[in-house]
């Protein structure tokens, strides 16, 4: 016995490493007992072990830019400091022109993904998101557009009374490539009821991401955890979308969110620690066993824990991103950008082989 499978023997957690060494699928009650364990290096351990077995010494960045084309939104969540009613001072949207120079502005770079989101703008016809898509692409009509979580596709679906299979069709036809994993929150009733009850239900998030995976448009997913969640509502989160995976298979990556309460509406929740960051990175790993791959997302991890993480179970830093709002208005204090010098150095450091890839995990050589 080496001295990491003491460890794991210590934290009575033996069954659980060998359904991990077995490549036997976790239960919710093994995936509550790994959230509740004191023993992190035996967590990590086992993590890794599935980590490796997906992507080998791997670790995968890639060269974004984001834009947040309006924060009017109608849901307004208590975890938000992003969304603002249509009129605030602080309300903003930006014209198609001013998406387009955004992409004009960086030409010069060699950019392989825009990342598009924004709130649920009551006003904006249905024409906007078609025409928004359009000129991006006709600025850089190389590039790959990951835009919409499936909240905004259903919104958007709504705006233009159509079913969102048919939304899903003009949107591709305009330029869209694949679907960021943004909205999804916790699944959990009770927690929608309680902080975005105007937000579409997880069922219907889940619906709308398996809608275009039979479409043949990939997409990842997400869990916002650090709030009033339990460990049950996000281990039946973590579930339900290893479900949702088993049905469709188009998930790419998995990127749990670590809640930022500065400038919401639960700005008493003390922040996520490092340890419960670790934690659920590691656990994502575990349960989600269909998923090729899980996101340590620099933004809102800091790139220290984001670094860690990569021996954890993650195998993806995101990217170079600028000028992401989202997290920033609710005070997180990292950078808006790192360099791709900046990610593998991050990378290196942590042991592991930096690897840029495009949108769909395709290498860049």
């Amino acid at each position: 016995m080496n001295i990491m499978e003491r460890a794991i023997n210590d934290a009575g957690l033996d069954d659980i490493y060998e359904k991990v060494q077995g490549g036997e699928r976790l239960s919710m009650e093994d995936g509550l007992r790994l959230f509740e364990t004191s023993a992190l290096p035996a967590l990590g351990f086992m993590a890794n072990m599935v980590r490796e077995r997906f992507n080998g010494n791997n670790a995968y960045y890639i060269y974004n830019q984001h834009v947040n084309y309006s924060n009017v939104c109608t849901n307004l969540c208590k975890f938000c400091a992003f969304g603002k009613e249509n009129g605030h001072e602080k309300a903003y949207c930006m014209t198609i022109e001013e998406i387009a120079e955004k992409i004009r502005q960086r030409l010069d770079e060699p950019i392989k993904e825009v990342h598009i989101v924004g709130g649920i703008h009551p006003e904006l016809p249905y024409s906007y998101y078609i025409d928004m898509l359009k000129a991006v692409k006709e600025v850089r009509p190389e590039i790959h557009i990951q835009a919409f979580t499936c909240v905004e596709i259903a919104h958007i679906a709504a705006m233009g009374s159509k079913s969102v299979e048919e939304c899903l069709e003009d949107l591709v036809d305009a330029g869209l490539g694949s679907i960021p994993g943004g909205g999804a929150e916790v699944f959990s009733t009770r927690i929608r009821e309680k902080l975005c009850p105007d937000k579409l239900p997880g069922r219907d998030w889940i619906e709308v991401a398996k809608t275009a995976h039979r479409k043949g448009i990939k997409s990842n997913a997400t869990m916002l955890y650090g709030h009033i969640e339990t460990l049950e509502e996000r281990i039946e989160h973590l579930v339900a979308l290893r479900e949702a995976q088993d049905e469709t298979g188009g998930f790419m990556c998995f990127i749990p969110l670590a809640f930022h309460p500065k400038n919401t509406g639960l700005d008493h929740v003390a922040p996520t620690s490092g340890i419960d960051d670790i934690k659920n990175i590691a656990v994502s790993r575990l349960m989600l066993d269909n998923f090729p791959h899980i996101k340590a997302y620099w933004i809102m991890l800091g790139p220290k824990i984001a670094q860690l993480a990569l021996a954890f179970g993650a195998d993806d830093l995101d990217g170079t991103v600028l000028e992401e709002k989202i997290t920033h208005m609710a005070g997180a204090e990292t950078s808006e950008a790192m360099s791709n010098r900046e990610i593998e150095h991050l990378i290196k450091g942590a042991g592991r082989i930096p690897v840029e890839r495009d949108t769909l995990y395709n290498v860049i050589a």
